[in-house]
């Protein structure tokens, strides 16, 4: 009986970006703020559309906190600031 070998050859690996870490925002649900008030910083402070405010905004309501936006640290911070100094709870991780 003669068995083969089968080699796969594997794509190199882009060191770069492996080493680029994926930024988010991550906003936290909180007692004091109205989930119209929420709804309006995301599309405000994030660039979402009405109907993705909502979502993210029932999720952060019912699962505690929701990753409403991705991206570069540098494009994140602003939009960040923006969200705590509206009263909302979030942070970039």
């Amino acid at each position: 009986m003669k068995m083969s070998t089968y080699t796969q050859e594997l794509p190199e690996l882009d060191v770069e970006v492996a080493e680029k870490k994926e930024n988010k925002i991550v906003l936290f649900n909180d007692e004091v703020n109205t989930f119209d008030h929420v709804i309006d910083m995301l599309v405000e402070a994030c660039d979402h559309t009405p109907i993705q405010a909502e979502q993210c905004s029932l999720i952060v309501h019912y699962k505690g906190k929701c990753n409403v936006k991705t991206g570069d640290y540098s494009d994140l911070e602003p939009r960040c600031s923006k969200l705590l100094e509206a009263g909302l709870t979030a942070e970039i991780q």
